[in-house]
């Protein structure tokens, strides 16, 4: 697929020089004084597309610390929330954490879980069933915390909109503190505490924080009343970590501090049950990264509430023995098996769809259903789509009589607003910009698909349908050396907002022969004007193979990050292709 490249440009043009000469004149580092001008110059470009244009702020970039984590004291709530949890702690009651099926959820709940359980707290868990319950609390669930005689129930990861369900609570007779991270309603839940960023309300600093990351904030502010060291909230920074790089939410401020430093307790010291299910998938505890949580260990916490039921994910993450994780990992990857099969297979009868009774080149929207869809994978699905097909992409199940289902989109297009446009059609939707759920009456959906897709046409042009590149610099293979990768890799972590640097070289040469590897890879050599010769490799590029084994003379254009790749105990630089052009 061929991409547009937009070169991303500073908000003012003046700041990337300032910065440049804030950082590198007269810099004392042995790394920056090797740097070339044009390297200092791509680094202080990079930083400012970051928003990061002074030296003080530079210096926190690079050099992330606990001890800048702002106050949990200046969220909303924090000081009715932890003085509530600290007296159940003292007082040793009864307390039910009440969580989501997602990794975030998980993660949130086993934090809380086990901050409570380490002090010998009477406290038991409770996730609602995917499909039987749905998402957020609900009377089923404050049934269960009144039957268990519970004094005390804290939510994590849902809550900020469960008005009706927050009043029977106090009706029972049973407190409540919430801790969420979504979007307020019109009207914040009568709780003893509901901890929330993004309540209209709230001052605190940074309003990114994920669902367990929100827990973490309850359980430092905690510890304070308790008159504790805040040592005993960074032993649950590697489930933090893994909560905000699942979860995407932005990678700066809080975040990058919370994710820098429970990446390092992940590679030095795991906790038993992710030691374990790392050791079942063959995962060299000390080399993770994000890209690791991402794609390997979140997909799998998270396929046990996708399949319907996340209590072995939960069981894994609050593990005592390693006898015991290994058990619930191995059930865990059993099940991630499953959701793949299920996944594959409904992502190649959506393929099958789309050939047999849509004509992607006249439709601006992909819009599908079959009655027997699994609702717990439909959404990877759309997402596959809309990579795929550049358009936004609803997928349907019927569940009860019922069609419900997926939505997501592309940059550019508020899939939410387009649903509220279809309002009349649906019993329900909620989402954001880029995904969305929905329910409609069996009826309802031709019309549906119909209404969708002029929208979708009225609102997108042409450009909208190819795919965007985000472009941070024009680079020449000269720089990319030693001193340059070592500032570089300081960039991580990566994620939304700061996303790993994309560049672009021109006129580049083909040194020797490409090679089409594996399933459609492609690999080569390639050196710019003298410089020295560069490995690389384009996933899923091997269609440009004939065209680029033309290219020995130069004239290949570029568009790369750049790696370390380890062969035979040898590491060397290499660029990951991303897209290409001949010129």
């Amino acid at each position: 697929m061929s991409f547009r490249w937009v070169f991303t440009q500073p908000e003012d043009g003046d700041a990337v020089e300032h910065l440049e000469r804030a950082l590198f004149s007269n810099n004392g580092s042995a790394t920056a004084s090797k740097l070339s001008n044009e390297a200092a110059q791509t680094i202080s470009r990079l930083l400012t597309l970051r928003g990061i244009s002074t030296f003080d702020s530079a210096r926190h970039f690079f050099r992330p610390d606990l001890s800048a984590l702002h106050d949990p004291f200046l969220m909303r709530d924090m000081e009715e929330a932890s003085c509530r949890l600290a007296k159940a702690v003292r007082d040793n009651e009864k307390v039910v954490v009440y969580g989501d099926y997602d990794v975030d959820g998980t993660t949130a709940t086993a934090i809380v879980y086990g901050f409570l359980k380490r002090f010998g707290v009477d406290v038991s868990h409770y996730i609602p069933h995917r499909f039987k319950e749905g998402y957020g609390i609900s009377e089923d669930g404050i049934q269960y915390a009144i039957d268990s005689k519970a004094d005390l129930i804290v939510s994590v990861d849902c809550g900020i909109t469960a008005v009706e369900e927050a009043k029977f609570a106090r009706e029972k007779g049973i407190d409540l503190v919430i801790c969420d991270h979504h979007t307020a309603g019109d009207v914040i839940p009568d709780a003893i505490a509901v901890l929330d960023p993004k309540r209209p309300d709230c001052d605190y600093p940074f309003d990114g924080l994920s669902g367990a990351g929100v827990g973490f904030k309850l359980v430092q502010a905690t510890l304070t009343k308790l008159g504790l060291p805040q040592d005993v909230a960074f032993e649950y920074l590697d489930l933090v970590a893994i909560s905000i790089a699942s979860d995407i939410v932005p990678i700066v401020d809080e975040n990058r501090i919370l994710m820098r430093a429970g990446l390092k307790l992940l590679n030095e010291n795991p906790r038993i049950g992710i030691k374990a299910l790392m050791n079942l998938i063959k995962m060299d505890i000390g080399k993770i990264s994000t890209s690791n949580i991402v794609f390997s260990i979140g997909p799998r916490i998270n396929a046990a509430g996708r399949m319907g039921d996340a209590g072995t994910a939960m069981r894994l993450l609050i593990a005592e023995s390693y006898e015991e994780a290994t058990k619930h990992a191995t059930e865990l990857e059993a099940i991630n098996q499953r959701r793949r099969r299920t996944d594959s297979q409904t992502m190649e009868q959506a393929m099958a769809q789309i050939g047999d009774k849509v004509d992607i080149d006249l439709c601006s929207s992909v819009v599908l259903h079959h009655p027997e869809w699994h609702l717990g994978v439909i959404g990877i699905v759309a997402s596959r789509l809309v990579d795929q097909f550049c358009r936004p992409a609803v997928m349907l199940s019927t569940v009860d009589g019922k069609i419900k289902g997926s939505a997501r989109s592309v940059k550019g297009f508020n899939i939410y607003s387009a649903l509220k446009e279809c309002e009349d059609l649906l019993v329900q939707f909620g989402g954001h910009e880029f995904a969305a759920g929905l329910t409609m009456e069996e009826g309802k959906l031709d019309e549906f698909r119909k209404r969708f897709n002029k929208i979708v046409e009225d609102r997108m042009c042409d450009e909208d349908f190819k795919p965007e590149l985000s472009i941070d610099a024009e680079i020449d293979l000269h720089s990319i050396d030693q001193p340059f990768w070592r500032i570089l890799s300081q960039f991580e972590p990566f994620g939304p907002r700061n996303s790993k640097p994309i560049f672009v070289c021109r006129n580049a040469r083909v040194i020797g022969q490409p090679m089409k590897v594996g399933r459609d890879h492609l690999k080569l050599r390639v050196a710019q004007n003298g410089s020295a010769t560069y490995d690389a490799i384009g996933f899923n590029l091997g269609s440009h193979h004939d065209d680029v084994r033309k290219c020995s003379g130069g004239g290949l254009d570029l568009a790369f990050t750049v790696d370390e790749n380890t062969w035979r105990n040898r590491t060397n630089l290499q660029l990951q292709i991303l897209d290409l052009r001949v010129s």
